[in-house]
């Protein structure tokens, strides 16, 4: 069972008591541009975005960041690759493509839109391919910073499978000089998190991952690393975590619940299983990431699919948006913000679910008790407190028809008190203390407590 161990308890007994304000931040929250925008975005559509993202960011929704292709000048032209335009600096570094983003003009890069987003109060990131642009290594250009050329830094016979743009970079002095050059660029503009992408899983990079650590390491800018794509595997977690603060542990989700005789995408239904398995690993600093939230408006380009309405339904977004702060997985958007409609607002501004994706101590998937079926999965999490730990109770109903709970307190197990009140944290409702609980959970829905 995941528990703060007897040691950790007694240092917290003799520590001071610290407010809720003094507590540090939990897993990432914010949004990020692929779900609604795909390779296209343009840096008036980012700063709307971010723009209504400031408004929400008193919740904790502060990371704004740019998705894949900011360095292409003709997006539009992806299904035919080799026509794309690509823009880079003397350095054989991709720099944002001034046509999409006129503030990059002039070699300034991303730093006057991460100055932008500063002066919002939000954080900037930026997603990248690992590995060494094709265009560099054909024209040789130096590496900033070194004695090397981009052939010293590339591996010729290695390539992401599904994106052929750069060359792998392999695990050398030239290589290590690539990716210090790369990060240094980023802390000049004021990046504040990274997405690389083709090195978690298929491939599994794993010196290129140390690679990219150390070189953050030495801008000495606090730069948030995640990884994706995703199953990263299990055996690898250690590895991982000693170099990056996210991690994806699955493919891509989109917006279904499940996606049957299809590898890719993945639906929500298949979050629960791997939540589950990877709740060992989460841990402050270290956050297993189970992929974005594609809720509201999925336009005007998305990254999968014709513009659309996301095809969740409340129940389900309720779902995942219950699943995702109990596990305490990052909390990314992948809405349209300027088209955000009501419901989408209402989840994101619920401060009480909220207040468990950041406050929780531990959390964990209990046994289902034998009273109920099998598609029904229950989730604990408790804060860290002097004395007497908020504890909150998540209830899941897999199956397609509404399923009425009714058992005993104490047949959950875990740390669930056996005799409480209920505060249901999506309705408001609160019960006399009682050692039962009775509820009707729709198809694919969800309920959550707070036990008092």
């Amino acid at each position: 069972m995941l528990r703060r161990s007897l040691f950790s308890a007694l240092c917290f007994a003799l520590a001071s008591v610290a407010t809720l304000a003094q507590a540090p931040a939990g897993p990432p929250m914010g949004w990020n541009s692929w779900d609604a925008y795909g390779l296209a975005i343009t840096e008036s559509q980012y700063r709307d975005n971010a723009q209504v993202l400031a408004t929400l960011k008193d919740y904790g929704w502060t990371l704004a960041t740019i998705d894949e292709g900011w360095f292409l000048q003709n997006p539009e032209a992806a299904e035919k690759p080799e026509t794309l335009t690509y823009t880079l600096d003397a350095n054989g570094r991709n720099i944002p493509a001034p046509n999409r983003f006129p503030s990059a003009a002039k070699g300034a890069g991303f730093k006057p839109l991460a100055d932008w987003t500063h002066a919002q109060g939000l954080k900037f990131g930026i997603h990248i391919l690992r590995g060494i642009p094709k265009l560099a290594v054909k024209g040789n250009l130096p590496i900033a910073g070194s004695s090397f050329h981009a052939a010293d830094a590339a591996d010729t016979t290695e390539t992401c499978p599904w994106n052929p743009d750069n060359y792998g970079v392999p695990d050398s002095a030239a290589g290590q000089a690539w990716y210090d050059s790369l990060f240094a660029l980023y802390a000049a503009w004021g990046i504040d998190f990274v997405k690389v992408d083709c090195i978690a899983d298929h491939p599994y990079r794993a010196a290129e991952i140390r690679m990219i650590a150390s070189a953050i390491h030495k801008t000495g800018r606090p730069i948030a690393l995640s990884l994706s794509p995703g199953p990263t595997q299990l055996e690898n977690a250690a590895e991982i975590a000693k170099n990056a603060q996210m991690w994806r542990i699955a493919d891509d989700i989109w917006d279904g619940w499940e996606f049957p005789n299809q590898q890719w995408p993945n639906g929500l239904l298949s979050a629960f299983d791997n939540l589950a398995k990877w709740a060992p690993y989460n841990k402050p600093g270290n956050y297993p990431d189970a992929d974005m939230l594609p809720w509201g408006y999925l336009g005007p380009n998305p990254g999968w699919g014709k513009p659309r309405q996301s095809n969740l339904t409340q129940d389900e977004q309720r779902t995942q948006f219950t699943l995702w702060a109990i596990a305490r997985t990052p909390l990314i958007l992948g809405a349209n913000l300027t088209k955000l409609d009501d419901f989408t607002r209402s989840l994101v501004t619920n401060k009480d679910v909220i207040r468990i994706h950041q406050r929780a101590w531990a959390s964990q998937q209990l046994k289902t008790p034998a009273s109920l079926p099998a598609t029904i999965r229950v989730w604990e999490a408790d804060e860290e407190a002097f004395a007497n730990p908020p504890i909150y109770l998540a209830l899941f109903n897999l199956e397609n028809k509404a399923v009425t709970i009714h058992t005993a307190l104490k047949d959950f197990g875990g740390l669930i008190p056996h005799h409480a009140r209920l505060h249901n944290l999506y309705d408001g409702s609160a019960s006399p203390s009682t050692d039962q609980l009775t509820i009707t959970v729709p198809p694919h829905g969800s309920a959550l407590f707070h036990l008092e």
